[in-house]
């Protein structure tokens, strides 16, 4: 191992893909017991090494020097081994977390910023917006002085919020840490968490006119500087943007919207296979959990019951990365649905000629003037849902290029 990543579970991460775009050098993940820490740092043969929950405190002692940012933060996340064998510790957070500010155009001097959350993370925050100029910093704890009721009634001054929490973050998507309607003198909103890609938080701030920015601008600059202390070379930050990009384009999902018999379950099975994603379809989740056919819950249970079932699927696969998710046509009808397909998606709405929908097998689609008055009611919901529209007029391989390149395009916004 010469460079890598240890953390007692490390699970999923990104880190890997990261450092291959960052510098030529192998990045592996390396999870260690809490009881073989002491062998690894006194013996492996590492070169550079970052190092996550739990032992960001635990690695201190082994490091012979540490930099102003690590004494000041009282963590480490990326060791280097020196010519002589010496251990030096670093912590690449504040960096990472200010960058992150800076591309979004947030800039905290002068502002009072409250902080959700009293962790590591919460303490990287805040001597970051101190290094930028906050002038108030207030930490919001569960118990305590400022807690969350004091967030609403004596902080809701605040202009910058902060959120450290895990609050919202997979697999608990939807759940949000505050209100933040009750907090009317914010401008800009972060969240740490990266996955999703847009937390509850993130999507009411957006809804509310806030600025806003997500947990994985911060996950790449930090490991852009831990790389450069790797290698001792200046990695160009422009190479942070390519990498955010490339890194939502592989694990957003794609998801298909539109009316019943306009063509998603083709469309996705063939991009599906075109790109080699998993392919999730609402519909077949439903009939899955129902141990029926559409129709025949339409019919014997009816379309209330229909709508209960297919929320839960819609925010099952929704909840997923990468993957190609088609949808039932009414499933834009509840706002759940739609906040759940964009937490971690991006939308297309494939437009088809009413006279060209297929009608079989589709319970609300029969006849000519059910069809115009399902559109009509339907249409305002797949405007708000979508990322995007293709229109499939018969052309499949035309459509699904155009669907592709829609997502990948709306994949950088």
């Amino acid at each position: 191992m010469e460079y890598g990543l240890i953390g007692e579970k490390l699970g999923h991460s990104y880190s890997p893909q990261i450092h291959a775009q960052l510098a030529h050098y192998q990045y592996v993940l390396h999870p260690i017991a809490r009881n073989e820490l002491h062998a690894f740092m006194t013996e492996a043969d590492f070169k550079g090494i970052n190092v996550t929950i739990p032992y960001k405190k635990d690695v201190i002692p082994y490091c012979a020097s540490l930099s102003e940012d690590a004494r000041e933060i009282g963590c480490v996340n990326t060791i280097v081994k020196r010519p002589d064998g010496s251990l030096f510790g670093h912590n690449t957070d504040i960096a990472g977390f200010t960058r992150m500010l800076q591309h979004a155009d947030i800039d905290p001097a002068g502002k009072k910023a409250v902080i959700l959350g009293s962790g590591g993370t919460s303490l990287t925050a805040s001597i970051a917006l101190r290094k930028m100029g906050a002038c108030e910093i207030v930490v919001i704890s569960r118990s305590g002085e400022n807690n969350y009721t004091a967030l609403y009634e004596k902080h809701a001054d605040a202009k910058l919020l902060v959120n450290t929490t895990p609050v919202g973050m997979f697999p608990n998507n939807g759940q949000s840490p505050a209100d933040l309607s009750k907090l009317p003198a914010l401008e800009s909103v972060v969240d740490v968490i990266y996955n999703p890609e847009k937390t509850a938080l993130i999507q009411q701030a957006q809804a509310l006119g806030m600025k806003t920015v997500s947990g994985l601008y911060m996950l790449v600059s930090q490991a852009r500087h831990a790389a450069e202390l790797f290698t001792g070379a200046s990695i160009d930050p422009c190479k942070e943007e390519f990498i955010v990009s490339a890194i939502k384009k592989e694990t957003l999902n794609l998801v298909l919207v539109g009316m019943p018999g306009c063509g998603k379950t083709t469309l996705g099975q063939l991009l599906a296979k075109k790109i080699g994603r998993p392919l999730l379809d609402t519909d077949a989740m439903v009939e899955q959990m129902a141990g029926k056919t559409i129709p025949a819950i339409f019919e014997q249970d009816g379309e209330e019951a229909f709508r209960a079932l297919e929320t839960l699927a819609v925010l099952k696969a929704c909840s997923l990365q990468g993957h190609i998710i088609t949808t039932g046509g009414g499933a834009i009808l509840k706002e759940e649905n739609r906040l759940a397909m964009k937490q971690n998606g991006r939308v297309c709405l494939i437009e088809r000629p009413l006279e060209l929908l297929a009608r079989n097998g589709r319970p609300l689609s029969q006849g000519d003037h059910a069809l115009i008055n399902l559109w009509q009611k339907r249409e305002p919901c797949y405007r708000k849902a979508a990322d995007f529209s293709v229109q499939n007029t018969g052309e499949i391989k035309a459509a699904s290029q155009a669907i592709m390149e829609g997502f990948y395009e709306a994949a950088d916004h």
